[in-house]
């Protein structure tokens, strides 16, 4: 699962990047340490299940901080975008390619209105970040609609005359964007082209059907950067008005207080809506005069959005769960004893089978059932799994 970070230049995409990438906790050997330039490992964050049960955790994949899971999750830093996009202007290539590999999308916008579309500085409350939220999606639907129309007669007339479904021949045209053919045969039918032959789709049937496909396939919040700068609230309330997911986020003070975080001067956690200066901290003036500013962004929107950004990312546009594999139901352990090893983040609607699969391949193949921890009961392979459940998995391969 990938989210992809999108946005015009000097909006603070690279500061939320930053942010988002760099948690102040003891380096260990999590996944993804291995990355390229463009990617980075952010972190969900979600409630353990360590203090429901009474258990000291003993992480293996992800890291648990006072009763917080933080499960690490890829975030690509794409290409800054300009209008023209996808006809190769600016980075556009660049920007599609990479775009095309996300799950969902967090667009950083400059909520205090001091950027045109180009990302130069303009006088503050003069930009308007409804016109770069609507340039982004058109950029994105047109580049879509242009591999759609590639040829495009010719291969209707082609998958007619061979009896292929129209979703099956569509997904080909969209193999390696992460787009499935059960979204697109929802936007095929939600676009109410079902019953037209593709021979005769039109060029706006076609952009139709590709606008519904990029809100199904790759959903994206607003992240309203610079939210504490005075100009930003108009805008961000603009934004909602528009019915869109947008969080109010400071970048620059989530990377602030990471960073003090770090140096020991304050206990904070990414997604925290408060801070506490660390006991014999002594600060200058201008430590003082900072932190009040970002104590006052926090009782004003609750956090800095950064975290929240990234939560709601995977929890409420990709409908993510957080599941618990171990090998022990009784001590929550793996073999190596560890507790709580490991938490995997699952589609909702995900069965104890499709658990097994992300262990292990041959777990899967061999499954013969489940142990609900909490209850101690069996469950089946096609079992609906919840938000926080504790799984062990009993599979003839693990038998050996």
């Amino acid at each position: 699962m990938i989210i992809g970070l999108i946005g015009k230049a000097n909006v603070g995409k690279s500061t939320f990047f930053n942010a988002a990438t760099e948690l102040a906790v003891p380096a260990a050997n999590y996944p993804f340490t291995t990355i390229q330039p463009n990617m980075g490992v952010a972190y969900a964050r979600v409630k353990c299940v360590c203090r429901e049960f009474g258990v000291q955790d003993n992480p293996v994949h992800s890291m648990c901080i006072d009763g917080n899971r933080f499960i690490p999750i890829k975030l690509i830093d794409v290409a800054g975008l300009v209008p023209g996009a996808h006809t190769g202007k600016g980075l556009g290539n660049k920007f599609l390619d990479d775009a095309r590999q996300a799950d969902a999308l967090i667009h950083v916008v400059d909520a205090s209105g001091s950027t045109d579309s180009t990302g130069k500085t303009i006088p503050a409350g003069s930009g308007d970040p409804m016109f770069d939220i609507n340039f982004v999606e058109e950029e994105f639907d047109l580049w879509m609609a242009s591999i759609v129309s590639r040829d495009w007669n010719k291969t209707a007339r082609e998958a007619e005359n061979q009896g292929q479904k129209l979703e099956q021949m569509l997904s080909k045209r969209f193999s390696g964007l992460a787009i499935s053919e059960h979204q697109v045969f929802a936007a095929v039918h939600e676009s109410g082209l079902a019953p037209k032959k593709p021979t005769f789709w039109s060029e706006d049937d076609i952009l139709r059907f590709c606008k519904i496909l990029r809100a199904k396939a790759k959903p994206f919040l607003v992240a309203a950067n610079k939210a504490d700068l005075p100009t930003a609230e108009a805008s961000i309330q603009k934004v909602k008005n528009a019915g869109l997911v947008v969080i109010p986020c400071a970048s620059e003070a989530e990377a602030m207080l990471k960073r003090a975080s770090r140096k020991g001067i304050l206990h904070y956690l990414p997604g925290d809506n408060s801070f506490e200066i660390k006991p014999g901290v002594l600060l200058n003036e201008q430590q003082k005069k900072a932190l009040e500013i970002v104590n006052g962004l926090l009782e004003r929107y609750g956090s800095t959005g950064v975290q929240e950004a990234i939560n709601v990312a995977c929890f409420n546009l990709l409908h993510l769960i957080a599941v618990y594999p171990v090998e022990d139901e009784l001590k929550l352990s793996d073999k190596k004893g560890n507790v709580l090893p490991d938490v995997r983040l699952m589609p909702a609607g995900s069965t104890a089978k499709d658990l097994a699969g992300t262990v292990h391949a041959d777990l899967a193949k061999g499954f013969l059932y489940a142990v609900d921890a909490r209850t101690k009961q069996r469950i089946g392979a096609e079992h609906q799994l919840k938000n926080s459940d504790v799984i062990k998995i009993v599979s003839a391969s693990s038998r050996g």
